[in-house]
This record gives C-alpha cells, structure tokens and sequence, in this order.
C-alpha cells in the first residue's frame, strides 16, 4: 500500500499531484523499460519530472518497477536516490561495465563484459541492503523483473508494504544488489546470474503490464480476505522508454533477403518482438475501455531523423564525433545503429533526453497527460503506413497469382 494518499497525503506530494494532474486519491506507478546504456535517455526525464513535481521520484510514487537498465534505476529509487544522483552514478557504471574483455577472453568465454566492476560499484552504494530494507527506507513498493531460465519463466522481484507497516513478497528478503545484477544479465553482453539472465529477453522489457498486474494482484499475502492497496479504479502509471530503433523494410527489400542470410532474419525478430511487445502492452492500457479506468501517460522516442526533428534543436553534440553540433544533423546511420552497450552513443543518448525533456514541458503536456498524437499513437515515435497500397495489391488476384512464390 506505501504512502498514504488522499486528504492525508503530506503537503509537498499533494502540491507535486496537483501540478501533475493526478487525483490525490489515485496511486502513483513508476515504470521503467529495459535499454542498457540508452537508460541514461530516461534518466533526463526523470530529472525533468523531478523538477516539475518538485519533490523526488521516491516521494512521487507509491511503486516502481523496472527491466535491466529500468530496474537498476528503479532499484536506486527504492533506495532512495534522485534521478539527479542516479544519473551521477549512472554515468561511472556504464563506462564501468561496459569494459570489454580482451579479444581472446572472448573467443573463450563468449559474454562481452564481466561484471566485476558492476557488483563492486552496488555494493559500495547499496551494500547488503534487501529489498524489504531498501523499500521500508523510502516507503516505496517494488518490482524488478529477470528471466529464470531453469524454470522458463519469469521471475518478479517484488516487495509490498502491508496495512500493519510489514511487508510481503516472495524474494522481500533477498539482497537488491543480486536482484540488479539478475536483471541486467543480458544474453552475449554477460554471464547469466546461475539461473537469472535479463528480464528483458522475453516479454517484459517494457515491465508497466507485469507492474501493474504485480500491484493489484500481489500488493497483500495470498489467503487474506481483504481488497488490494492498488484499486483499478484508482491508478496513474507512468510508463518511461529508453529510445527504440525502428526496422522499416521496403517492400522490394525483402525479395533480396535469401534464406541464408540468418543475420538478417535473427537480428530483425530479436528487435520486432521485444518491441511488438511493449506495443501490445502499451495499446492494451490505451485502448478505449481500459483508458476511461486508469490513468495512463507513456513517454517514448523512436531515434530517427523525423522523430528527433520533433524535439527541440540543439549545438551540444561534438562536431568530431557527429556531422555537426547540431542534434537535427545526425542521421539515420548513426541513430539507428545506437546499440544498448554503445557507450560511444552515451552523450547522444543524453542530449536526446535532455531536448525530448523539453519537448514534453513545451508541447508534450508537461507530463499531465499521456504523450500520443491526434491518432493516439506515440507521439515521437515514426510509424510507416502504407494502407491504400495493401487494399490495393491484396485485392488483386492478378497481383497475388504473379508475385514471387
């Protein structure tokens, strides 16, 4: 249940409500998605929010949840960190981790990364902290998502304050630092944690769905007769992405695509289903019936020419890394190819999330409303539709009989 809310919430969250348009008997959920180094994307609007509402993420929400990067970040939250101080301490992690193994090392023992330096840096913030201990600090409710490739499925790490100051869940008790170490073990970047490997190689990259069914299903002990903290009739979910590359393939394009060429097809199904994913879950909390009950606001950017031109210009890039100092000059080369462990991208990253910041404050409602477009579709995320040539063509036999087999 976390903080109380309604005419007993503290002054300073009910002025940080009332400028965020969120009825003060609502709960607050924070969801972060999965990105590695793209994370630094949320981060700056994080901080943005934090201005705007005027007091910490911590105090804002009454849960977080996270996938990798998003649970690292949401894992600092709980343990009380601004997003001003995860950003300090972000920016040391991701040079740190994102170290590569000599050459060699890797032909061995094929994961990119070690993790040494990763555990080294959570334990000197968090130490040995559990998530009951981490949530009790900030009376915050919390959920971090990993893949258990023994059991093939996924496991919620989760922590909910009960009615008499307890709290419940499954792995309360089990230490943050491992829970943040589970979530971001991504396949070919890093060793799996034993079992755990990031939460974000299946469905729940972006985690607002399992967070949102975590807190109205799991927020009391199984067997109580009592209603859940998290009445669906009473929720405002914040749900933040990390930048996504778009894959549009012309439709001549793909007659050249031969059988063989494996790369290709493994590259483009690892990218559409993660985010064919987070569509499904993001329309399903749009979608008419479900939007009259909760109170949904999603804020995502997809890193192409037509997007970033939306987004405020800006001479803050360095000219000997990208065509020019200007954002609206980078390319659709260089945005698309940014990698989760392209730290050479870090900067970019940053500086898209300080001007989409902006946007949202300008143009985006200042984060008192969902960021969608008169179609209700994302706002900043360039979609390609070709609707009359599809009728067209698939209503001609002629097109269909004569078309390659």
């Amino acid at each position: 249940m976390a903080k109380v809310n309604g005419s007993k919430m503290p002054t300073s969250r009910k002025k940080a409500f009332e400028t965020l348009n969120i009825n003060p008997n609502k709960r607050a959920i924070l969801c972060l998605d999965g990105g590695g180094m793209r994370g630094i994307l949320t981060l700056q609007l994080l901080k943005k929010l934090e201005e705007t509402a005027g007091i910490p993420c911590f105090e804002l929400f009454d849960m977080v949840s996270g996938t990798s990067t998003g649970g690292i970040i949401a894992g600092l939250i709980a343990s009380g960190y601004t997003a001003a101080a995860i950003e300090e301490k972000y920016s040391t992690l991701i040079e740190e981790v994102f170290d590569k193994k000599p050459l060699g090392d890797r032909f061995v023992n094929p994961p990119k990364y070690l993790k040494g330096n990763y555990r080294k840096l959570l334990f000197e913030e968090i130490q040995n902290t559990t998530l009951a201990e981490s949530c009790a600090k900030t009376d915050i409710d919390l959920m971090i998502t990993a893949h258990d490739m023994t059991a093939s499925e996924e496991t919620f790490f989760s922590c909910f304050k009960q009615k008499d100051g307890s709290f419940y869940g499954t792995y309360k008790d089990v230490l943050l630092r491992a829970v943040l170490e589970a979530t971001m073990s991504a396949p070919t970047y890093f060793n799996p944690l034993e079992r755990f490997v990031d939460g974000g190689t299946t469905t729940y990259n972006n985690p607002v769905l399992a967070g949102f069914m975590e807190a109205i299903s799991y927020s009391f002990p199984k067997g109580k007769e009592e209603d859940s903290a998290y009445d669906i009739t009473k929720l405002c979910i914040f749900s933040f992405g990390t930048g996504i590359s778009r894959q549009f393939v012309q439709p001549d394009a793909t007659l050249k695509i031969k059988g063989l060429d494996i790369k290709f097809w493994l590259e483009w199904l690892m990218t559409q289903m993660g985010q064919d994913s987070s569509a499904m879950q993001v329309n399903t909390l749009r979608s008419p019936i479900i939007n009259k009950i909760i109170d949904f606001r999603r804020f995502q950017i997809s890193l192409d020419p037509l997007s970033i031109k939306k987004i405020p210009n800006t001479d803050g890039l360095d000219p000997k890394k990208y065509p020019s100092k200007w954002l609206h000059d980078v390319d659709y080369s260089i945005l698309n190819s940014i990698d989760m462990a392209d730290i050479n991208r870090f900067d970019l990253m940053q500086v898209i999330g300080q001007q989409m910041a902006e946007y949202i404050i300008q143009k985006g409602g200042a984060f008192q409303k969902d960021l969608v477009d008169s179609n209700n579709n994302d706002a900043l995320v360039t979609t390609f539709g070709d609707i009359e040539r599809i009728q067209k063509q698939m209503s001609d036999p002629n097109w269909l009989d004569n078309f390659h087999a």
